[in-house]
């Protein structure tokens, strides 16, 4: 049986840490962003009823279209948007940005920027 990698018990680690501190409210939703080697997603959750208000992944037709088939810049980019455009029609224009444990550059850095430039404000 394969042990865990260090890297992957040092993200978690991390995750723990900001999830501390970062909590989703109906006023001011959480904003999870969780990537894997072949794809991206991001929920908005508001952690006081457990609910995922709206949701965006590379593995939706839509998205998909638009991101190509690898999980790169791009992809996190689309996922972005999407995000940003359902949670702004939802009526959710604040959200609380969980990284998931990874640093804040690169695609998270993406998703974040395009999901900003779709009205939400984090």
């Amino acid at each position: 049986m394969a042990k865990t990698s260090s890297k992957v018990i040092q993200r978690r680690k991390r995750h723990l840490r900001v999830r501390r501190k970062v909590e989703g409210t109906p006023e001011r939703p959480r904003l999870s962003v969780y990537k894997s080697l072949k794809h991206i997603s991001a929920q908005v959750i508001d952690d006081w009823s457990h609910h995922t208000l709206v949701a965006a992944s590379t593995l939706e037709p839509e998205v998909a279209r638009e991101a190509g088939d690898a999980c790169n810049i791009a992809a996190a980019r689309a996922v972005g948007l999407a995000i940003g455009k359902r949670a702004v029609d939802a009526g959710i224009t604040k959200v609380a940005f969980d990284r998931g444990g990874w640093p804040a550059h690169g695609k998270l850095a993406a998703l974040a920027d395009a999901a900003r430039e779709a009205g939400l404000d984090f």
